[in-house]
């Protein structure tokens, strides 16, 4: 396949990219930075900092997928309104750019994978499972996250198939596990908040597989969560962690303090959603890394 991806140099595209190049995929990434993007692909990836790079081809090969992974940090710094429209913006405008790309293609793709989040179930503090048919509660994730998928679902109106990527936290060396190994590797690590609050991650290497499996089943369309189906409350998933690195999890962090950090943005360490993958499940995906303890070993 001839694939264009978005936010190329992110924490997922960089152990998604090496797989689908091992497989035999031509890859165009839509990136900010040619250098960064060079530096971590070299000449396997031809990189474009504007979609109209992409016309100025002599030789324009048909595109059949795209993958949309691209979307400021949510979780790097205060929610000010600013920031709130920034992050909201760093979506939209990107998807909108794809879907006036896809407008103007002679050949449609046949799928666009588009990136979402968990955040579009808004904060949950039941124990019951969240499928893909879950009511949303109200707030500012789950506004982030429908507009995002709204923009992405009318790449459908070109015949285009479209999967809604509902991620979890993705657990690899990088991303969230980066910011929390250095007080977790100082026995400072504990449980956040009052603990109770559910967390539900995916393995980096199902997360890409996931991925892959979306891209390959013509069949796959709509939103698919993409979690392990056990998900965790926090005190569990902190515990097992810090038992991962060989050190205990008895410093809990008060609530005060990511509140203060992240302004409404806390809502993210502090609240939580129990998902589970039904639809992923129902069309035969096999997690790798179903258990959260041996997830944490194998990395």
């Amino acid at each position: 396949m001839n694939i264009l991806l978005t936010g190329a140099s992110g924490f997922i595209a960089q152990s998604l990219i090496p797989r689908l190049l091992s497989q035999g995929h031509q890859l165009f990434a839509l990136t900010q930075s040619k250098d960064a993007c060079a530096r971590l692909y070299g000449k396997q990836v031809e990189c474009f900092t504007s979609l109209d790079d992409y016309w100025q081809l002599a030789n324009r090969p048909n595109i059949d997928a795209l993958i949309n992974l691209a979307g400021a940090g949510i979780a790097d710094q205060r929610w000010s309104e600013s920031r709130k429209a920034e992050l909201l913006n760093s979506r939209i405008s990107t998807t909108k750019n794809l879907l006036e790309f896809i407008a103007a293609l002679d050949c449609k793709p046949e799928v666009l994978l588009s990136a979402s989040a968990i955040g579009f179930y808004g904060s949950h503090f039941e124990d019951e499972p969240l499928d893909e048919n879950a009511n949303p509660q109200q707030g500012f994730t789950h506004d982030l996250c429908n507009s995002w998928e709204t923009e992405a679902l009318k790449a459908e109106e070109h015949g285009t198939r479209v999967c809604l990527l509902r991620t979890g936290i993705v657990l690899g060396k990088g991303g969230a596990l980066a910011k929390m190994r250095l007080p977790f590797s100082l026995g400072l690590g504990g449980r956040v908040g009052s603990g109770k609050q559910w967390m539900s991650w995916i393995h980096i290497e199902d997360e890409v597989r996931a991925i892959e499996f979306l891209l390959e089943n013509k069949n796959a369309k709509g939103a698919f969560n993409l979690t392990a189906p056990n998900a965790v409350q926090n005190i569990e998933f902190t515990r097992l962690y810090a038992k991962s690195l060989g050190r205990p999890a008895i410093f809990p962090l008060p609530e005060i303090i990511p509140k203060l950090m992240l302004g409404e943005g806390a809502e993210l360490l502090l609240e939580g959603q129990r998902v589970y993958p039904r639809k992923l499940l129902e069309i035969g995906f096999q997690f790798q890394h179903g258990e959260l303890e041996e997830a944490f070993a194998a990395l």
